[in-house]
């Protein structure tokens, strides 16, 4: 099964890039979707210190592994099934497992630099990138990282200011010239959810005729 439209959903930490994809999956089916995200490409850390770890820049493209991204793309893009890594945030570490991921009709990949990333932004053919306020940002991103990373309060504020928001203004807010599409307030905007899923619906109609 070769894939037709491969629809990549970028956009600030905290800024509704995950909504707006489960969007895009309840309405076009799951079983009609190979679903990726960049966040599961972070390079293994298991043989740094506490001291390392704790000045490590999480939000810079060289963390993350995007040339193994890019190749899965293309193998998903060629009818081929990957094996996507599967990290485990709280020792950022790489786990021994991976996931199986199978070609469909539509590969759909979130994350916060894959529009900075010119191997994988010239793999997609719809370009989404999701805006919102950097205060609703940082909230939602406190509140993941306290409830399911198990950070502190303290330690996620610092690595906000030491890294994350540098790394924004570097990298993510200016990848924003690439996008096809800006919806603003992410998932709550449903006329351009609405807007996106009538035009990969119609890609999908025109490319199964």
């Amino acid at each position: 099964m070769r894939p037709i439209v491969c629809v990549g959903v970028a956009g600030g930490t905290g800024s509704g890039k995950t909504t707006v994809a489960e969007f895009i999956v309840q309405r076009i089916g799951a079983h009609r979707i190979a679903h990726l995200q960049h966040d599961a490409y972070y390079r293994d850390l298991s043989t740094a210190d506490q001291r390392a770890l704790a000045t490590h820049n999480f939000d810079h493209p060289d963390a993350l592994e995007s040339d193994l991204l890019a190749r899965h793309l293309t193998l998903l893009k060629a009818g081929q099934a990957v094996d996507v890594p599967l990290y485990d945030f709280t020792r950022h570490v790489r786990t021994p497992f991976t996931r199986r991921v199978e070609p469909r009709r539509v590969i759909l990949l979130e994350g916060i630099l894959i529009l900075a990333e010119p191997a994988v932004r010239d793999l997609l053919d719809i370009k989404i990138f999701v805006d919102t306020d950097s205060d609703l940002r940082f909230i939602r991103r406190l509140r993941r990282d306290v409830a399911e990373r198990g950070r502190t309060v303290d330690s996620v504020i610092d690595q906000y200011l030491g890294t994350v928001r540098p790394m924004h203004l570097e990298f993510v807010e200016p990848s924003k010239r690439w996008a096809d599409l800006i919806i603003p307030e992410g998932g709550f905007n449903l006329v351009a959810l609405d807007l996106v899923c009538a035009r990969v619906e119609a890609l999908l109609a025109e490319g199964e005729e």
